[in-house]
């Protein structure tokens, strides 16, 4: 090979060797520009889905039974984000016997909800911030629960793969390790998910993601950690709309986790009396059934500022009839079902006033009685009375519920643990003490 041959093939190598660093800068280029445009795409996708609306806890009449005409094609199923990362939480034994339902159930307890922190549109909007020592101080008090219930869906991506924000999870992953940490059992709530409530065939896809997404990246957590499918469903999440997407969403996370026990509550709020219409899998037994409870609403529910203003007629006593007559706002005249429900609660006897016990037995007997119809545990996921209501009521009507419950085997999560509904006061640092005792009775 001459000396002019060389020369070329040397300018050859040169050549080649130049496009491929090129091409390689231009690649790494692409990627550092995609991350940079996905995270601003998920920054502005959480202030949209930061932008909700406040918390109503509601109790409705039971909703229509209609079938839905038209079938609701099978949505595509999104995958996982790239990245779920591993959680530095307890692990159980790989190698874990299967879960025991009803052991689950029990092992539930005594619980209180988180309430008022996780499910705002972002910690601390409703005057709760999740505090190390609040576990402790629940755990010491008695209780063996504590239900957590977040709003999953103001932190995560509208578009799929609907990735949940990393430091979202990095949060959750601190609640669970701070109430393992004290012995608590755990159960992780989705709750307020409003989009889905009024929109569920378009928001079906995103739920199922959310679903995905959690019991990939809890799936090896101990047994005492809960999934509950989704708070009260309500509105246009019909009963046979709820029927459906519950067995797409035991379906997404049976593809990830076949262990962990979940939960589900029927429609209308998860009202008692709803529980006739909600459909299981029989295959699925890994399934605990809750409901929720806060009858009489305008005793429980007296003048919360969200409730309406027909439930804003307070000094409202349980039982009734009251000593004195209570007048009730002419809002309240207005709306028939209130004005009878006042009427009837000035005027009847003990026996079968509309605040009185008799009405709480009924309802838990027709709870009991499904419950052992479907071989179904039961959880009471929520009861409470707001503070507008005067304490001795309170804590009368607390100690009722909660002895119902038990006395049907029902554990149970009273709502909640600092806020409106609080057991605790996070200002004097202490538990108000009449309605800790209607919860866990010291025995002296």
């Amino acid at each position: 090979m001459n000396r002019w041959s060389i020369a070329l093939v040397l300018s050859l190598l040169l050549f080649v060797l130049a496009t491929g660093c090129k091409d390689d800068a231009q690649n790494q280029a692409d990627k550092v520009s995609n991350k940079v445009s996905n995270k601003v795409s998920n920054k502005v996708s959480n202030k949209v889905s930061n932008n909700e609306s406040n918390k109503a806890e509601n109790v409705a009449p039971a909703a229509s039974k209609e079938e839905e005409k038209t079938p609701t094609p099978d949505p595509t199923p999104a995958a996982l984000p790239e990245t779920t990362p591993d959680p530095k939480l307890p692990k159980r034994d790989p190698q874990s016997a299967p879960l025991d339902v009803f052991g689950q159930a029990k092992l539930l307890g005594r619980g209180v909800n988180l309430g008022n922190a996780l499910e705002a549109p972002t910690e601390g909007e409703w005057g709760v911030t999740l505090q190390e020592s609040y576990f402790k101080t629940i755990k010491d008090a008695g209780f063996e629960s504590v239900r957590v219930p977040i709003k999953w869906s103001a932190h995560a991506d509208t578009n799929a793969p609907y990735a949940i924000d990393a430091a979202f999870f990095e949060r959750i992953d601190w609640v669970i390790d701070q109430a393992l940490k004290q012995g608590l059992n755990v159960v992780l709530d989705m709750h307020n998910y409003d989009e889905i409530h009024q929109n569920p065939d378009e928001q079906e896809t995103r739920f199922l993601a959310l679903w995905k997404q959690i019991s990939a990246r809890y799936k090896e957590l101990p047994g005492n950690v809960y999934f509950e499918l989704l708070n009260e469903p309500n509105s246009s999440l019909t009963w046979s709309k709820w029927n459906k997407l519950l067995k797409k969403a035991l379906d997404t996370i049976r593809s990830e986790d076949q262990w962990h026990t979940v939960i589900i509550g029927s429609v209308s709020w998860s009202n008692y009396a709803e529980l006739v219409s909600l459909d299981i899998p029989d295959t699925e037994r890994n399934v605990i059934v809750t409901f929720h409870y806060y009858d009489p609403f305008p005793f429980t529910h007296q003048g919360a500022e969200w409730a309406g203003p027909e439930i804003g007629t307070v000094g409202v006593v349980w039982p009734g009839p009251p000593a004195q007559k209570v007048e009730p706002l002419p809002e309240a005249e207005q709306v028939q079902w209130v004005a009878d429900w006042f009427r009837d609660y000035n005027a009847n006897p003990a026996e079968t006033n509309p605040a009185g016990p008799r009405s709480i037995d009924e309802a838990f007997d027709k709870v009991a009685n499904w419950s052992k119809e479907h071989n179904r545990p039961i959880y009471l996921g929520e009861f409470g009375v707001y503070s507008k209501a005067d304490m001795p009521s309170r804590a009368r009507w607390t100690t009722f519920v909660r002895e119902a419950a038990e006395k049907r085997g029902f554990s149970w999560a009273y709502w909640e643990f600092c806020s409106g509904f609080g057991v605790y006061d996070p200002i004097a640092n202490q538990y108000r003490q009449e309605l800790l005792d209607a919860l866990i009775p010291h025995k002296g």
